[in-house]
């Protein structure tokens, strides 16, 4: 029998810097040659992202020491920001370091090379920025992002072309523009097999790109201009999330025409789409960035396509059958970037027992294994918790998606007549999702006895359009219900303390937190992190991808100020009661610390007992190690608090005014 203690008591050894330091996943996989390489975080290095190759028969290794930063602040989300090719006998990498935007030309196994600047400053605005780029030739053709002016919103997007032999890095009209700015978004180009084609996607305001974007096609001349440019697919109501070109010549795109992301065939001449895939299942998502990939064409003819409900997992599509084969393993959820070389594909994939790390497919032999970024377990797995994903009953009976993540530990009990507190998490976004996989962030509670609830509310991805469409001009009230509504149930079914709830969210699942908490008394706490607080000011001031994302969220902008009254957790301050911690980065651009600040004024005054953490040097996402250690135990420390836990080994949250101590 294992000795008992109270919830929330019960020692662990994954503590925040743990699960601070193996925070983040690879991104952005790609192959060079027969090398497969890809992007890693590395949270104790200033938060910077590497570049890492992995040789076919050596160790992986990174490419660019500290401080080389590769990431892209394109739509401020960034998008892939390398490519590679071999070229003279070795690699030529093309990137984009964060630091200053530039893109660097590298040739890493040169003797004494260093990085290049191919591209130029600008002090206008937020500069120049560069992303989603393909080599060609004696050029490398990728999305150029340019401020006009100081505002956000003083900003073009076009298709261009840098020389690689670094004319344009003092000489801005060196840099050839491939099209004109009418489309205010655009991804990159993606280059037919024999150059004489290019495909790529617009989108315009007030349209995110999960409502409705267009393909362009046009025709490449041999001098590099782009002729005959054209939309074959697409349309304000049809979201196409990718592109791709197949090693036939053929064109392939992912639609949700049916009401699903599927992957289509599509005739250029025409733009008839043919379904290679007809299910009611995602093959695509949101594209936050440009460069990411649900499908990637292998040279044999299959494609291998990301796919699935809620979560998505790598399978081989025969485009001439419909005949689908998923890949063997533990993994139960891929992110949106595949690379191909020969018979193999390349993926980043994860599971509720392993973080995630870069798999090989072999399509030949149906083998796949670990290749990069292993998923490493400092501590015993035993302390891992297990998700249940489940469907709960919301208001109309609608069915609501979530992934519940009971108190876990290897040598802990609870007493028997005590039920766990639980914190709902509301995921960011809000256009997206949330898998069930192993995440230390939510180890760090459960194996301290405290129970987390991931909830995929109405409005996120993964379900089909229709589900995603429920939030239109209902946030703050469909995500808000649904949480509820989930949080009621774990409550009523006797899973939950219905004394002890709490609700935390980040980014769009802040203002979720905060709605939540000015909306019910069902949450005895919350946990706010860089939020939406006040829907008209978001409007104004954040960046321009976002900068009309309210009206398909609340609505038209003259109904904008009633919204804004009747949903708004500032507006509603009044009404919120529970204690909370407000965690913000001081250079977040997305949701700037201005939202933060006017909740705080509206607040003052009132004997609400909370916190405000502010970090230098944070945007929208923590980066650092050190910051994600204090918000961590920041967070721990207030349930500690407020659910009366019993525990001293957690620095204390002065909470401002001290909150009243729970009934025993």
């Amino acid at each position: 029998m294992l000795p008992a203690g109270p919830y929330g008591s019960w020692p662990s050894p994954i503590d925040a810097a743990l699960a601070a330091a193996v925070d983040g996943r690879p991104e952005y996989l790609g192959t060079v040659g027969d090398e497969v390489w890809w992007t890693e975080p590395r949270p104790a290095e200033g938060g910077r992202r590497t570049l890492v190759r992995r040789p076919a028969g050596g160790p992986e290794r990174s490419v660019l020491p500290a401080p080389w930063n590769v990431r892209s602040r394109v739509v401020e989300y960034g998008g892939r920001p390398w490519t590679g090719a071999l070229r003279d006998g070795g690699p030529l990498v093309v990137f984009v370091h964060h630091t200053d935007q530039r893109m660097y030309a590298y040739r890493p196994d040169a003797a004494g090379a260093a990085p290049v600047p191919l591209t130029p400053l600008s002090g206008v605005g937020g500069g120049l920025r560069w992303a989603d780029p393909v080599l060609r030739g004696d050029e490398v053709w990728c999305v150029l992002e340019e401020f006009t002016g100081p505002a956000p919103t003083d900003v073009r997007r076009v298709l261009a072309a840098v020389p690689l032999d670094g004319s344009a890095a003092g000489d801005r009209d060196r840099v050839r523009e491939l099209t004109d700015d009418r489309h205010r978004f655009t991804t990159g180009p993606r280059l037919s097999p024999d150059g004489r084609r290019a495909a790529w996607l617009v989108w315009d305001h007030p349209r995110m790109p999960w409502d409705g974007t267009e393909l362009k096609l046009a025709d490449v001349t041999e001098d590099g201009t782009l002729t005959a440019v054209r939309t074959v697919l697409g349309g304000p109501g049809e979201a196409v999330a990718q592109t791709e070109w197949a090693a036939d010549g053929t064109l392939l795109a992912v639609s949700d025409r049916s009401g699903w992301w599927n992957p289509y065939l599509v005739d250029p001449a025409t733009g008839a789409a043919t379904n290679l895939c007809p299910r009611e299942e995602e093959f695509g998502g949101p594209l936050w960035k440009t460069g990411l990939t649900w499908l990637a064409p292998l040279p044999a003819g299959p494609v291998a396509v990301l796919h699935g409900l809620g979560s998505s997992v790598l399978g081989t599509l025969d485009p001439g059958t419909g005949d689908l084969v998923d890949a063997a393993g533990p993994w139960t959820a891929w992110q949106p970037t595949l690379a191909v070389h020969g018979s193999r594909v390349y993926g980043v994939a994860a599971s509720p027992r392993s973080g995630y790390e870069v798999v090989e497919l072999d399509t030949a032999t149906g083998r796949t294994r670990v290749v990069g970024a292993a998923s490493r377990h400092p501590v015993d797995p035993a302390y891992y918790p297990e998700p249940q994903s489940r469907t709960f009953l919301g208001p109309d009976d609608r069915e609501i998606h979530a992934h519940v993540y009971p108190p876990h530990h290897p040598a802990r009990s609870a007493p028997a007549d005590e039920l766990p507190p639980y914190v709902v998490w509301a995921h960011g976004g809000p256009t997206d999702h949330v898998p069930p996989v192993l995440d230390l962030h939510i180890a760090y509670f459960t194996s301290r006895g405290i129970g987390v609830v991931e909830v995929n509310y109405g409005g996120s991805t993964g379900y089909g359009r229709a589900y995603r469409e429920r939030l239109r001009e209902q946030w703050g009230v469909v995500d808000v219900e649904d949480c509820a509504a989930v949080a009621r149930a774990l409550a009523a079914e006797g899973t939950a303390d219905p004394e002890r709830l709490a609700i935390r969210g980040g980014s769009a699942g802040g203002w979720t937190a905060a709605a939540s908490l000015a909306s019910t008394d069902l949450y005895a706490c919350g946990t706010i992190i860089y939020p939406v607080l006040e829907l008209r000011g978001f409007a104004a001031e954040t960046h321009d991808l976002e900068s009309r994302y309210i009206e398909g969220l609340a609505g038209p902008a003259e109904t904008l100020a009633v919204r804004c009254r009747e949903r708004s957790p500032v507006a509603r301050a009044d009404r919120i009661t529970a204690p909370f911690l407000l965690l913000q980065g001081l250079a977040d651009v997305v949701c700037p610390p201005a939202q933060a600040e006017r909740l705080l004024t509206a607040l003052r005054g009132r004997p609400v007992p909370h916190a405000y953490l502010a970090f230098e040097g944070e945007g929208h996402g923590f980066r650092r190690a050190d910051t994600m250690v204090r918000a961590l135990e920041a967070e721990l420390s207030l349930y500690v608090q407020v659910f009366g836990l019993d525990r001293t080994d957690v620095p204390h949250l002065p909470l401002i005014p001290p909150p009243a101590k729970p009934s025993p």
